[in-house]
């Protein structure tokens, strides 16, 4: 397997970035088109850490980190390019990101799709845990489950 290189997304990945997640399920079934995801990265998201991983210069992944949330960070959006799935980048991605995140907080959430059997089996597989369900939170009919990944408590008795 090819390393990825991560890096913090700039301007010129916009594009690509776009063209992933408009290409991409969950996303096409929860009815984000181009035009949203164009809204949500231009300009680049302020207040986030915005990641891409690159193979051989080409854009095979994204990751958006939102901190401070729920005494940890939440992971935003993490988002594979259909040709780079199950080639280990999207876990080399989410590595990155924890070691991040685990360096200045104890607990990383994350959310999936109730119907999105693939990416909850491969949240389950990196250690989250499924805290509960949020019926009817972005679509009607389906849940977004929120997931939990943690170093420990976030205090010490």
């Amino acid at each position: 397997m090819t390393t990825p290189q991560i890096r913090a997304m700039q301007a010129e990945d916009r594009g690509a970035v776009v063209q992933l997640l408009a290409d991409s399920d969950p996303w096409k079934t929860l009815g984000y088109t181009s035009a949203d995801w164009n809204r949500i990265f231009c300009p680049l998201p302020q207040g986030r850490e915005s990641l891409v991983a690159l193979v051989e210069g080409k854009v095979a992944g994204i990751a958006l980190i939102r901190e401070k949330f729920l005494l940890g960070d939440y992971l935003e959006l993490l988002g594979v390019a259909p040709w780079a799935r199950k080639s280990g980048f999207g876990a080399a991605l989410l590595a990155h990101v924890e070691h991040t995140v685990f360096a200045r907080t104890k607990n990383l959430f994350a959310c999936v799709s109730d119907f999105n059997a693939p990416a909850r089996a491969f949240y389950k597989k990196h250690g989250f845990q499924e805290i509960g369900p949020m019926p009817d939170f972005l679509i009607p009919g389906s849940a977004e489950m929120l997931l939990r990944k943690t170093a420990g408590p976030a205090r010490h008795s």
